[in-house]
């Protein structure tokens, strides 16, 4: 049987955020068509990632062991500061130096295709050339994109520190992305991007997707929902904006209310959400879509980013209506008040939510709408029509 090699920052299982979700949709296709060796970096104190793949999804797993490095805001700043002086982007520097250690665990074997997971770890494409007959780059984001608009949702030393790894992502994309055979994206907007830095690539969309739910019959609540890894940068933006721009709106006209925040490190934004017994946070959760479906509304309130948000996706599955901003809603094939309200600022934000909370039948309309949309274009097997690797 023909053999792929899929090396990923992050492990596919379980499946928790974007990035894995992502992750393990290539690794599914994959297996349908080859033996798939899976190379997986694991981080300090993580349980072996072999052991939450699914038995017979691949044919071996290897683990690269990450070294341990402190937590905290006051580490995180130094790391950020050393890499402003070297001009290397976050997580780069994380996953790099390992080229040794990925040519002894793939020695001596053979592969039709070999696929990279994020470009944090695209400088191993030379490496994985060496075995395989041709190389693909999976970009969950335009990583200078990614920065550029987070420069844009910030002020101060924040955004300045962005704007310089915008553009030290920018030289990289344009050093790395020629050396692959095809390189995928998330929405139409990021290979225009990818087009604009290497005119001579092969660039398809991959669209963001998620294995098809089961529709739900829980209760509805008295809650509007919000969900993500709450230490990604660009979801802690979003709960700024929400809590000091459109919360306070909602909270005095809705006093029953409550806003659920879905998902780890609810650490990251206790500062704007602490002190508030009307918002809620679950810490991590086995099933955020099934966590989704005991809300009324999905909000969407992203200022920064790129690639398509995976939320909506989960809040369509879990039969929820969506209010996102138009950034949340980019690289989706949407149209406004027919699969969702679009609202950009915080008192049209708060007037959208208001505005489903008033009228049941258009949650239903635009939940029903959500859902359709999902199953025909973005579950894994119609995400898979799209590949031919």
């Amino acid at each position: 049987m023909r053999r792929a090699l899929l090396l990923s920052p992050e492990p596919p299982y379980p499946l928790a955020g974007g990035g894995a979700l992502r992750t393990a949709s290539v690794l599914h296709y994959l297996a349908q068509r080859y033996q798939v060796d899976l190379v997986v970096f694991r981080q300090p104190g993580a349980h072996d990632p072999a052991g939450e793949i699914p038995p017979g999804l691949v044919r071996r797993t290897f683990i690269i062991d990450l070294p341990p490095t402190r937590r905290g805001d006051v580490a995180r700043r130094v790391r950020n500061v050393r890499r402003l002086v070297r001009g290397v982007p976050p997580l780069i520097d994380r996953f790099a130096g390992f080229d040794t250690q990925i040519e002894r665990l793939i020695e001596g074997n053979q592969y039709e295709v070999g696929v990279i997971e994020h470009f944090w770890c695209a400088a191993y494409g030379d490496v994985i050339s060496r075995v395989c007959e041709r190389t693909v780059l999976d970009l969950h984001n335009v990583e200078s994109v990614w920065h550029e608009r987070n420069a844009a949702a910030e002020s101060g030393s924040i955004r300045l520190a962005h704007r310089a790894f915008a553009s030290a992502a920018h030289r990289l994309e344009r050093r790395w992305l020629p050396n692959f055979s095809e390189i995928l994206t998330a929405s139409e907007h990021d290979r225009i991007v990818v087009l604009g830095m290497v005119p001579e690539a092969r660039v398809k969309v991959y669209p963001n997707a998620i294995p098809l739910p089961p529709r739900f019959a829980a209760a509805r609540e008295e809650a509007i929902a919000f969900s993500g890894n709450l230490e990604y940068h660009p979801n802690i933006s979003a709960v700024r904006f929400f809590c000091r721009e459109v919360w306070p709106r909602l909270r005095e006209r809705w006093p029953r209310l409550v806003w659920r925040l879905i998902g780890k490190n609810p650490q990251a934004v206790m500062e704007w959400t602490t002190g508030d017994a009307r918002i809620e946070t679950t810490g991590p959760v086995a099933d955020a879509v099934a966590e989704l479906a005991r809300a009324r509304i999905a909000v969407v309130p992203i200022l920064a980013g790129s690639g398509t948000r995976l939320k909506i996706l989960e809040a369509w599955g879990a039969g929820v209506p969506v209010v996102a901003t138009p950034m949340g809603a980019e690289g989706l094939p949407v149209d406004d008040g027919r699969h969702l309200l679009l609202a950009e600022g915080g008192e049209a934000f708060a007037a959208a939510v208001s505005r489903l909370l008033e009228s049941p039948d258009l949650c239903a309309q635009l939940a029903q709408a959500g859902r359709e949309l999902l199953e025909r274009r973005f579950t894994w097997e119609k995400a898979w029509e799209s590949l031919n690797l």
